[in-house]
């Protein structure tokens, strides 16, 4: 008797479940209304491009060259013209090179051309270099002059220097000298430390 009144329950649970469903639905129709669907769309919207990339390390770099160049000391002599000479080793790195033309490495000896033919300049030059390559000197300055008391050919010594310092194998680098310490008639020598 309990199975049967125990049916006579479900059957009366599940009439009474689809009563409440059919409330739940007409409640939902009756707050649903007033709201009308949107008109589909017949076209897809392509998907958004991202920006192309961006050379932030060159960006980077192109305004740190321009905060040294207004932010530091403007200096007319690291401009280079026609008269100034000028030779970089591969290698060399560019501070170190930047200050080779500003002159500020220590000068450890100089070296002065004037008044000597081209084979006495070319001895004393290399006397000199063999000369402070053993005494561990690294910067050097050598006046050369400007060539004002050379005739109609210009600076003959000058010129000359520049090709005997690019052939020796213990010069990293050379530059005309600032206008203190004799501009186009002066050069910067750095040398290679001896082993």
């Amino acid at each position: 008797m309990d199975a049967r009144h125990g049916d006579d329950n479900a059957g009366s649970d599940s009439a009474s479940g689809a009563a409440s469903d059919a409330a739940e639905k007409f409640d939902f129709r009756q707050a649903m209304a007033d709201v009308r669907p949107h008109a589909s769309k017949d076209r897809v919207l392509p998907a958004r491009r991202s920006p192309p990339p961006r050379p932030l390390q060159r960006e980077a770099d192109e305004r740190s060259v321009l905060e040294e160049l207004l932010i530091g000391p403007f200096d007319p002599d690291t401009i280079e013209s026609g008269d100034t000479l000028a030779y970089r080793a591969d290698g060399i790195q560019d501070s170190v090179w930047r200050r080779l033309r500003r002159g500020t490495f220590r000068i450890g000896a100089e070296l002065d051309l004037h008044g000597l033919n081209r084979y006495a300049a070319q001895a004393e030059v290399s006397i000199f270099l063999a000369n402070c390559q053993d005494r561990g000197i690294r910067a050097v300055r050598i006046i050369h002059g400007k060539g004002r008391g050379s005739p109609n050919s210009g600076p003959v010594i000058k010129t000359l220097l520049d090709g005997w310092l690019r052939r020796r194998r213990d010069v990293l680098a050379f530059a005309s000298a600032r206008a203190c310490d004799g501009g186009t008639g002066a050069v910067y020598v750095l040398l290679r430390l001896a082993r």
